[in-house]
Parts: structure tokens; C-alpha cells; sequence
């Protein structure tokens, strides 16, 4: 019993009394909290960025009403101005043109013209302001008829539902029908796409070479090859797996969504009619929303979007999956991995956590520098891509992140280079940071 508890104190002290244990057990606390805390926090901030809404009202009955809010501005424009407009929108001084058509207390339905994809949190607002002038209207004429009876009954018919449309005009004056709603669904999902395979394939590279180490194979492997060239296999190997699984997913995707329009395209005129009469749990309204999903997808720049994730798929994994495999070369142990994985991963994690605010508000201060800072830009750039953002953003962008790619490389190979042939000796931050300067 006596010799059990010596080897229970040994272990409890040996690793109480590490640096990183000390650290870590200060740190975390705080970090976790803030992981908790700053995505509300950020979730609540106002957009705080400027904008200017025009409205061309048919009926002359809304347009001068909408009140303006701290940031967003409603200006009042005539039919020529609005014709104009639709014709060259991108010289235009507004960030968007709310379109009120003559018969929209019969349809409930309303047009958002923006040369770019409409912010989530912007379309809801004006169609909240839309929906309460309607239904004030409504009320006030139920309310002047007195000795109505059901009243209560009458003044919930009044509430109104104002389908907002988003329409995207290009240069040349076509629009084109599109959806807040999708572009940020696609954005989220590529967003976190990335962020799960990064994080999953570079953990692979750390333990591959963890095992290689532990395993003493990797001293007769670099007999025959140099450190850096095994490291540049390991990562280049396991990146094309990746590649190969999402190569597989996007042709299936592309070969499911091709057969839905071959199947359903026969129809589509006739339901396009139909649907205008018909109850909505019809299965030919279902159909139709399946393939105004389907025209939606369509209007996205797919080659843009599929172009992008590839490029910051790469760019991510070769980044992280470098740095993580320099942590596996560093160490022996799986626990002196974790510790030291905090520090690599934490930007990626952030990033994740940022994730949802930028998707309501892809146009702000803090979804720009996100997307530039080539630690979180893989996950957040591709989160904005579908909402359509002006091209030297974009190509900056994917500068710093090759430029970052350069230099990460460089900083994993010296780690790569001194650790892996390494055994038995406990690092820390100082002396991986001493390896640096190592002279070849």
C-alpha cells in the first residue's frame, strides 16, 4: 500500500508541477468563458454600418412612413429614378431599393433590389416595418367601423405576412431572383465544412508522425529521404484524401440535383401557374418550391463557390496540418500533444465561434478582418463568398493566406527538422522557439 501511494505521488507531483499543467489550469478557465460569453456578446451587437434604403412605393401609402433606424435610412425615390435605378444599380448611392408594388395588400408581396446578396438582419427589418404599416392599416379601418361584431376575430385576420423577395441586378440591368436565406445557408455549412475537415485531417498529420516517432521507424525512413520531404508526403497525402472525399460528395450533390431537374423541369410551367390558385399543401406547390430551391441554387456563382472552398480547404489544411505536425514531431506523448495543440487551434476554434454573427452580418468590421487574418480567413472568407463581395477582397485575401502559408511551412519544417529525432526530452514553448535558429 505504501509503495502504491509513492507511485501515486510521483505521478500527481510530476505532472502538477509542470509549467504548461500550471498554465493551462489558469488559462482555460477563462478562455472556455469567453467561448461561452462572446458569441452572445457579438450576437447582440448592432450593425453599426451606415445604409441608405430607397423606396418606390405604387400605392403612395408606405414609403413615407418607414421609419428610419440609427443605421439604416428610408429615402423616398419616383418611378423614373426607380426605372433608372433598375437599369445601372451599382451607380446608384443606395445599398438596396425596396420595391412596394400597387397590389400588395392582395399578393403580400414586395421586392428587394441590391446589386449584392442582402444582409439576413436587413431584409427582416424592412419586412417587419412593411408587415406593422400594413397591419396598422388594416386595424384602423376594422376599428372605425363601430358595433362591429368578433372584433377580436377581425383584428387578427389583419396581421399580415409580407413575402420579401431579394433580386439581385446585375450591370446590365437583368435580375436575377435570390435568397438571403440559402446564400447563408450555403456560406455556414461551407464555413463549417472546412473547419471540420482542417481540423480532422490535421489532427491525422500529428498522429501519424507521433506514431512514426514513437515507433522508432521514422530513422530509418529519413535514411532515404529528407525530414522536411517526409513531412511535405505526410501532409500532401492525407490533404488528397480529403480532397478525394469532397470530390465525391460534390459529384453526388451535382448528380442528385441534375436529376431533380430533368424530372421535375417537364412541369414546371404548368405548376408555375398553378400554384398561384392552390392550396399550400399541395403536392404540386411542394414540387414547385423544390425547384424554386432548385433556380435558386442556380443563381449562386457555383464556380465561385466551389472554387473558393477548394482554395481555402488547401490553405487550411496545409496551414494547420504543418503546424500540428510539428507539434507530433515535437513530442513523445499524447498529453504533451494536447497541451501543446491549445495554443495552434485556438484561431480555428475562434473561428467557429465568430461564425453566426458574420453569416447575419457578412459586410462588417468584424467579418472583413476575419476573413483576412489567414488563421480564421479559411472558415469566415467562405462564409461571405456566397453573398457576393467585391473581388479585391476577395484576392487579398487569398494572398495573405498563401503569403502566411509560405512562412507557417518554413516555421513547422525547422520544428519538423529537430524534434523529430528527438526522444525522451520534455519541450516547452522556449525551447521549440530555440529551434528556430538552428542553423541547417
Amino acid at each position: 500500500m505504501n509503495k502504491s501511494l509513492l507511485i501515486l505521488k510521483r505521478e500527481y507531483l510530476t505532472r502538477v508541477r509542470k509549467k504548461s499543467f500550471i498554465i493551462l489550469t489558469l488559462l482555460v478557465p477563462f478562455i472556455f468563458a469567453g467561448f461561452t460569453i462572446l458569441p452572445a456578446w457579438l450576437a447582440m451587437q448592432n450593425d453599426e454600418e451606415e445604409r441608405t434604403i430607397g423606396v418606390y412605393d405604387a400605392t403612395g401609402q408606405y414609403s413615407g412612413r418607414m421609419e428610419n433606424t440609427e443605421f439604416t435610412r428610408f429615402t423616398t425615390i419616383p418611378q423614373a429614378e426607380f426605372e433608372q435605378i433598375q437599369q445601372d444599380i451599382k451607380s446608384s448611392s443606395y445599398y438596396a431599393v425596396l420595391y412596394i408594388p400597387s397590389d400588395i395588400l392582395a399578393t403580400n408581396k414586395a421586392q428587394l433590389l441590391s446589386d449584392k446578396q442582402v444582409t439576413f438582419d436587413i431584409k427582416n427589418m424592412i419586412g417587419r416595418k412593411l408587415e406593422n404599416l400594413i397591419e396598422a392599416d388594416k386595424k384602423a379601418v376594422i376599428i372605425d367601423g363601430s358595433g362591429i361584431p368578433d372584433l377580436e376575430e377581425k383584428l387578427l385576420a389583419a396581421r399580415t405576412s409580407i413575402n420579401l423577395e431579394t433580386l439581385k441586378v446585375g450591370e446590365k440591368g437583368e435580375a436575377v431572383k435570390s435568397s438571403t436565406e440559402l446564400a447563408m445557408g450555403v456560406g455556414y455549412a461551407a464555413g463549417f465544412l472546412i473547419y471540420m475537415f482542417v481540423f480532422i485531417y490535421g489532427a491525422m498529420v500529428m498522429r501519424g508522425v507521433m506514431e512514426e516517432k514513437s515507433s522508432r521507424i521514422v530513422e530509418v525512413i529519413i535514411s532515404s529521404v529528407k525530414p522536411i520531404q517526409l513531412m511535405f508526403g505526410k501532409i500532401i497525402g492525407i490533404g488528397l484524401v480529403g480532397l478525394t472525399q469532397l470530390a465525391f460528395w460534390l459529384i453526388l450533390m451535382f448528380l442528385i440535383v441534375s436529376g431533380l431537374q430533368m424530372f421535375l423541369a417537364p412541369d414546371q410551367a404548368e405548376m408555375l401557374t398553378q400554384s398561384q390558385n392552390m392550396m399550400a399543401s399541395s403536392p404540386q406547390i411542394q414540387e414547385n418550391a423544390v425547384l424554386n430551391i432548385i433556380d435558386l441554387i442556380g443563381n449562386l456563382n457555383i464556380p465561385l463557390i466551389i472554387g473558393s472552398f477548394i482554395f481555402y480547404f488547401l490553405g487550411g489544411f496545409l496551414m494547420y496540418s504543418s503546424l500540428m505536425g510539428a507539434v507530433g514531431a515535437a513530442v513523445d506523448h499524447e498529453e504533451e500533444a494536447q497541451q501543446l495543440m491549445l495554443p495552434v487551434t485556438i484561431p480555428l476554434i475562434f473561428s467557429i465561434i465568430i461564425l453566426f454573427p458574420v453569416v447575419k452580418n457578412p459586410e462588417g468590421t468584424l467579418a472583413f478582418w476575419a476573413s483576412m487574418i489567414p488563421f480564421t480567413s479559411p472558415v469566415i472568407m467562405m462564409v461571405r463568398v456566397p453573398y457576393g463581395l467585391p473581388a479585391w477582397e476577395l484576392l487579398l485575401s487569398m494572398g495573405i493566406l498563401v503569403t502566411s502559408i509560405y512562412g507557417t511551412i518554413w516555421v513547422a519544417g525547422k520544428i519538423y527538422r529537430t524534434g523529430i529525432l528527438m526522444y525522451g526530452k520534455k519541450v516547452n514553448l522556449k525551447e521549440i522557439v530555440k529551434w528556430l535558429f538552428y542553423k541547417n
